[in-house]
């Protein structure tokens, strides 16, 4: 499920900005079909012009209410819809994303039964984005639970730390879901700590849910602002040989 709205503070009618010719949900959508986990990819989405581009691409798209507070919810209302096991919710403005790390995220979900969701996140390296609250990080119990995430720079010292320490990991904003816990997860409230930090996905901790948190060694690169069209142009230029 691709979850796309017109409306962005940064960015508005992101997911129809134009990169080689091709609207950005098109690249988005092209690379979850390569997920061969997937029994369908669909756009979800509250905007007609939105819906308008994926058809015309020959995509699925499906219109859903216009007071979702986040794309999650989004993707539960037509969830709520479908038969099927697992929701993967993967982010609209990243057509470059880790398909190894998302099959990953759906086989740990049926080899760890006690985890309700999945999602991924690599390795920080540059200490400018340990301390940049748009880059959210995360870490975990041994056994890749998770058991935090923030905007803020954790765990404190990371980058220098002695060997074996844990290190500062970003988080990838995509997510497995089962398809119960996500509509369980779509019926709570929001919590003190989702609304402090402004990351959906502790709602899920704080109401006990599990998160398990696979590590990918690739870094997602994503389109926020308009400026970054160029660069992720020429990365999808040097990923899909048949032009971009």
């Amino acid at each position: 499920m691709l979850p796309a709205r017109y409306g962005s503070t940064r960015f508005p009618g992101k997911p129809l900005a134009p990169i080689g010719g091709r609207p950005l949900i098109e690249w988005v959508y092209r690379r979850a079909r390569e997920l061969r986990e997937a029994r369908a990819v669909v756009v979800a989405t509250d905007d007609a012009r939105i819906a308008e581009a994926v058809r015309t691409f020959g995509g699925e798209v499906v219109m859903t209410r216009t007071d979702h507070a986040t794309g999650t919810d989004r993707v539960a209302e037509v969830a709520a819809g479908l038969d099927c096991d697992v929701v993967l919710n993967l982010q609209g403005d990243e057509p470059l994303f880790d398909v190894d790390a998302v099959a990953r995220m759906v086989a740990l979900l049926g080899a760890r039964t006690d985890f309700d969701i999945t999602t991924a996140c690599h390795n920080i390296e540059r200490p400018e984005d340990l301390v940049d609250a748009n880059v959210v990080k995360v870490v975990t119990a041994p056994d890749g639970r998770a058991l935090y995430f923030s905007r803020a720079a954790i765990p404190s010292g990371a980058l220098a730390a002695e060997p074996g320490a844990a290190r500062a990991r970003r988080h990838v904003g995509v997510y497995a879901f089962r398809r119960d816990a996500l509509l369980r997860f779509a019926g709570l409230p929001r919590t003190p700590l989702e609304l402090s930090e402004r990351l959906e996905q502790l709602r899920a901790l704080e109401h006990g849910m599990a998160i398990g948190v696979v590590e990918t060694s690739s870094h997602t690169v994503g389109v926020d602002v308009p400026e970054d069209v160029k660069s992720v142009e020429k990365l999808l230029a040097q990923t899909y040989t048949d032009g971009v």
